[in-house]
């Protein structure tokens, strides 16, 4: 899961630095926009894939860890959310490359968590079920990682650059905001079909119920008003 998650951000960023050359070329402001408009359908394009929640599935007593290598200043976000399973808790833990502990939390069903790298190396998130013992566990997650920081160059560093950038990081967090929106959905429609799964089978026990309460009452009767000869 991790090496295709490493090949979807590497194939967005290749993308992206296939058309950069656009960007340096002195030109138009009509020019400049064509050129913004041509760039930005490619990100959409792009984003829609790199930018989907991964699922997995974590058994009962189990753990599973994620890791990606990142600069000095780099920004992360982990956005999870635990789609089915007993109920839907799960603990996550993030650390950092000298195993300094980022970010834990215990037994939740959804999170945002957003920092700043302080240092260069490896960070670990890890998704956690092992305070169950027997119930399996769906979650879906995301981990956004944005470019290293560059120095500032006035000759490439252009107004241009910034807003394509910022449209990638738009079109990121609204394809994230349509799979949360999603799995809520999906969750809350599964939580509407138990609840009215059991008002039938409810109903149909007080069906019952009715038909033999009824049912002896009428037997009851019955033997109540029932002529006894003596012989």
């Amino acid at each position: 899961r991790h090496s295709s998650l490493c090949r979807e951000r590497k194939k967005f960023r290749h993308f992206v630095s296939r058309f950069s050359f656009l960007l340096k070329e002195p030109c138009s402001l009509k020019r400049r926009m064509n050129k913004l408009q041509i760039i930005a359908v490619g990100i959409l394009l792009c984003a829609a894939e790199w930018a989907a929640g991964l699922f997995i599935i974590l058994d009962a007593n189990a753990e599973q860890c994620f890791h990606d290598t990142v600069a000095v200043h780099t920004k992360m976000g982990l956005t999870f959310e635990v789609t089915e399973g007993g109920f839907l808790d799960i603990d996550v833990k993030i650390t950092g490359p000298d195993s300094r502990e980022v970010y834990a939390g215990t037994r939740e069903t959804s999170g945002k968590y957003t920092f700043s790298a302080d240092k260069e190396g490896i960070y670990t998130y890890c998704f956690s079920n092992k305070m169950s013992t027997m119930t399996t566990k769906s979650v879906m997650f995301s981990m956004d990682i944005g470019d290293a920081p560059k120095k500032e160059d006035s000759e490439h560093h252009t107004q241009l650059e910034d807003m394509v950038a910022q449209l990638s990081t738009a079109l990121t967090a609204v394809k994230h905001e349509q799979d949360y929106m999603e799995v809520r959905e999906r969750i809350h429609r599964m939580i509407n079909d138990n609840t009215n799964s059991r008002v039938v089978w409810w109903s149909f026990f007080e069906s019952l119920v009715l038909v033999a309460m009824t049912l002896g009452q009428i037997y009851y009767m019955k033997r109540f008003f029932e002529v006894k000869r003596v012989i």
